[in-house]
């Protein structure tokens, strides 16, 4: 290939690639912003009940109890809101 082709190319792709990107953000923005007023609701609702049976699992540690006591109620407190064995959070141990 020539080097004249060869530049030519790599605009064309260049130019290619920079339309793509504008549009592919706006994808992406209207995706993050298609839920309903309800589902937002929700969605808070349930990161509430999150942030307060992490709370009372922190209270439990606090209360002396052990760990593997205060994880059980965390999984009961959550079950059903978030990901995972430990509500949707897990930190460094």
């Amino acid at each position: 290939m020539t080097r004249t082709l060869h530049s030519i190319m790599c605009a064309a792709m260049l130019t290619v690639v920079a339309t793509a990107l504008p549009v592919s953000a706006q994808q992406q923005k209207k995706a993050d912003n298609s839920h309903s007023a309800a589902e937002i609701k929700k969605d808070v609702a349930d990161h509430r009940a999150m942030a307060e049976a992490h709370l009372a699992a922190a209270k439990c540690l606090e209360g002396g109890k052990p760990e593997k006591e205060c994880r059980a109620q965390l999984a009961r407190d959550c079950k059903g809101l978030a990901i995972g064995k430990y509500c949707g959070m897990q930190h460094r141990h």
